[in-house]
């Protein structure tokens, strides 16, 4: 208990302080001028997001923060890491913010009607909703005011923006974070679950860094449940013989408290259910056509959703299966190695699963992020799925 105290003692400042005065809403603010909006005439604006972790005017984190919750769910959140073997205190706050930041898109989710847009699109070309930049700048403000990241970008704000603290904490070390906010908004509106993906580097800057520097990954799931799934890699937990681990917590007592859900995410070798991502591409990829052909014959459960947390989240859930997201010459590659294909593949591989590269035999956490919207079709699952995926993928 007392080194629960002692992190929580040098944590961030909480959200009871004088908040500012609330925008219009679906008006975005920066210190120098509003965000244009793009008319007919205009050519779309990318990554219009600024990354100030502006407050959403048309929600408050009120219900979720007054009366002490928020020290409750930061303390729940702190203990059960140092039960995993984390120790460093800034590490622990980087981790616990994104739970914060998880905490406050299940609000802003949980109350948005309009689903508008903000016509604006990312830099992957996809329409952003005005409930994308909310659930950007939600991140943008918890890690704010933790105060242990330096730099961050996202699928919004598609950028290194400096975050770090103007007044460093003494003797502990900084880390940067890669995320997409709200995996899966072009199916929100059919109210299926969907995700935020989150990849902590050590250090300042992600240009360069492979996923498999990564510190931790985490992934939130809104669903009729709102859990996060964590990975940590043996090197990030102290103490001797300590391997790799996947485990998931669930926001319980009116979002008040983490509570353990699954202590330890394993994959198993081999399941036979599958989520075939991209399918238009089996309209000009023999290969990959010929796999989906063999997953139906083969009698394969189909879990497909659309969107990439729940269907990769589905395999965590129910120990195996396989993912794939494949490209073609008229179906291109759409997941974000640094956003999205990093993270969950740290994910994967810490509890026992594969990943490779669509057409090189080789783990996604081992190539570079040589450009901060580097594209990439993979294949994540379990070991014989991945292998069978192989086998089809890179036969001559």
């Amino acid at each position: 208990r007392a080194c629960t105290m002692a992190i929580m003692a040098i944590k961030r400042t909480s959200y009871h302080g004088k908040r500012p005065a609330p925008q219009p809403p679906h008006i975005l603010t920066t210190t120098m001028s509003t965000v244009p909006q793009s008319t007919s005439q205009d050519p779309p604006h990318h990554g219009i997001n600024d990354g100030s972790g502006e407050a959403c005017g048309s929600h408050s984190y009120a219900l979720v923060d007054e009366e002490g919750k928020v020290v409750s769910r930061d303390e729940s959140l702190t203990e059960i890491l140092i039960s995993k073997g984390v120790k460093e205190a800034n590490f622990i706050s980087a981790i616990v913010s994104l739970g914060e930041a998880t905490a406050h898109i299940a609000v802003i989710l949980q109350n948005y009607v309009d689903h508008s847009y903000a016509g604006t699109q990312n830099s992957s070309g996809d329409d952003q909703l005005h409930l994308d930049i909310d659930c950007d700048n939600a991140v943008f403000r918890a890690i704010r005011e933790a105060g242990v990241f330096a730099i961050a970008a996202s699928e919004e704000t598609p950028e290194e923006v400096d975050v770090s603290p103007k007044t460093a904490k003494e003797d502990g070390p900084l880390y940067s974070l890669g995320f997409d906010p709200l995996d899966g908004s072009s199916i929100i509106d059919a109210n299926f679950s969907v995700g935020s993906i989150f990849g902590i580097w050590p250090g300042k800057g992600l240009l360069g860094r492979t996923g498999r520097e990564q510190v931790a990954s985490v992934v939130s799931l809104y669903g009729p449940r709102t859990t996060l799934i964590i990975a940590l890699p043996s090197k990030s937990r102290d103490g001797d013989g300590q391997s790799d681990i996947t485990f998931e917590v669930t926001l319980v007592k009116d979002r008040s408290h983490w509570e353990v859900s699954r202590p330890e995410v394993i994959l198993k070798p081999a399941k036979k259910v599958f989520a075939p991502g991209n399918l238009r591409a089996t309209n000009d990829n023999a290969k990959y056509d010929a796999l989906v052909k063999h997953w139906i014959s083969d009698r394969y459960t189909l879990r497909y959703s659309g969107g990439m947390v729940p269907d990769v989240y589905h395999m965590f859930a129910k120990s195996g299966g396989v993912f794939s997201n494949v490209s073609s010459e008229k179906a291109k590659a759409k997941l974000r190695l640094l956003y999205e294909v990093a993270a969950m593949g740290l994910l994967v591989e810490c509890a026992g699963g594969v990943t490779t590269h669509e057409f090189e035999d080789k783990s996604v956490l081992d190539f570079a992020v040589d450009d901060l919207d580097r594209r990439m079709g993979v294949c994540f699952g379990s070991k014989d799925e991945v292998q069978k995926y192989k086998d089809f993928m890179f036969s001559k």
